[in-house]
């Protein structure tokens, strides 16, 4: 067991409860609690349309459909971002075109290494808002009305963060969240795709589950008797018991998201002064979810990064690394390429913990012992 984990789950009794008393409702699989959180969500972003799905992956893939990415076209995308950003490109055929990120202290994908890397073949471009800091928004949608290509914003790492007065995952065509076991909202598996866009929600609803015009729960409540096969469509629904959950944790965010901001606050109090690290989005003005807390070491390299985080572990400290870069996974081979800025990062980087019930003390001692390491290093 570590003293400080990486992440702790901000679950109590209203889960429990919010679980159960669906359970007893006698109707567990999508139903009233998936479109209460529906709508829920929706509200908190000022999206006009929301869908409950089975996970952010299910949506990711959705939105390439939803935006006409077919075999033998591109789609820009991150390297530094989990590996099923780029997965759901391959899923409809495309290929991934990766893209560098903005900097050592920006982490998110480059609005001008998109810009140099469009083609007559790009058909949507991905951004991920990393740990919850937006990407070049401005730029990039600039970027893609010139070209007419599509956005989509993986934004599970940013429920609630803020970009010129607009939420994350709102800015773009299509908005993908998470609610995996450790993201700001939790359901244990689930997702959301947001858009203002009613054809692409229409749709996006038809493919949630294989194409059907009604579903299990109209039928049963009476408002349908039967159904047609519209369009080539999928198992990705929610449960109404996992949804419940999720409304149990939206009670929660704001509060859970204005802890992580002092805890940043703290983390940056005792590490700024340190020449030896460069902190991500130091001086970012915005909201932001603070998602995960993350710094670069400086003039390093992997062996030194691993050597770092074996002696936290022995120091009781769990730390992880967001992200190994995607286009050096053996799948991707044929897309390799060479982004020496998502590489040094994906070789440098040490995420430290970072949860709503983190201690301010917890704080001060993974600081305290990560300056200790590092100077010995």
């Amino acid at each position: 067991m570590y003293k400080v984990p990486l992440f702790d789950l901000n679950f109590g009794e209203e889960e429990a409860k919010a679980a159960y008393d669906t359970i007893k409702s006698g109707w567990i699989s999508t139903g009233a609690k998936c479109l209460s959180f529906e709508e829920r969500f929706a509200n908190m972003l000022g999206a006009k349309h929301a869908l409950t799905l089975a996970n952010c992956t299910t949506a990711l893939h959705l939105a390439m459909i939803l935006c006409g990415v077919k075999a033998g076209d591109e789609v820009l995308c991150p390297s530094l971002s989990f590996v099923a950003t780029a997965n759901v490109i391959k899923y409809v055929g495309a290929k991934p075109v990766f893209c560098d990120i903005a900097g050592l202290d920006n982490l998110t994908i480059a609005a001008d290494e998109i810009e140099k890397k469009i083609s007559p073949k790009t058909k949507a471009i991905i951004v991920m808002h990393f740990g919850g800091f937006a990407c070049e928004m401005e730029k990039i949608v600039a970027i893609s009305k010139k070209h007419k290509i599509m956005i989509v914003e993986d934004a599970c790492h940013a429920p609630l963060s803020v970009y010129q007065g607009k939420k994350l995952g709102t800015i773009g065509d299509i908005g993908c969240f998470s609610f995996f076991s450790n993201k700001n909202i939790s359901t244990g598996e689930g997702g959301m795709l947001i858009t203002d866009n009613e054809e692409i929600y229409k749709r996006a609803k038809l493919l949630r589950s294989h194409g059907m015009t009604t579903m299990s729960y109209q039928r049963a409540s009476g408002h349908a008797t039967e159904y047609d096969v519209i369009d080539l469509g999928y198992n990705y629904r929610l449960d109404d018991i996992h949804a419940a959950i999720g409304l149990a944790q939206l009670d929660k965010l704001e509060q859970d998201l204005h802890k992580r901001v002092a805890l940043r606050e703290r983390y940056i109090s005792h590490l700024k002064e340190s020449d030896k690290i460069i902190i991500p989005f130091k001086d970012y003005q915005e909201f932001s979810t603070n998602y995960i807390f993350t710094v670069v070491l400086k003039d390093s390299n992997k062996e030194k990064r691993d050597l770092m985080r074996s002696k936290l572990a022995e120091s009781g400290i769990q730390t992880s690394v967001h992200y190994p870069a995607i286009h050096r996974f053996s799948i991707y081979e044929k897309e390799r390429t060479s982004l020496p800025l998502t590489e040094y990062v994906s070789d440098n980087l040490i995420t430290l913990p970072m949860y709503g019930n983190l201690k301010i003390e917890a704080v001060d001692f993974v600081c305290e012992t990560f300056l200790k390491i590092l100077g010995e290093i």
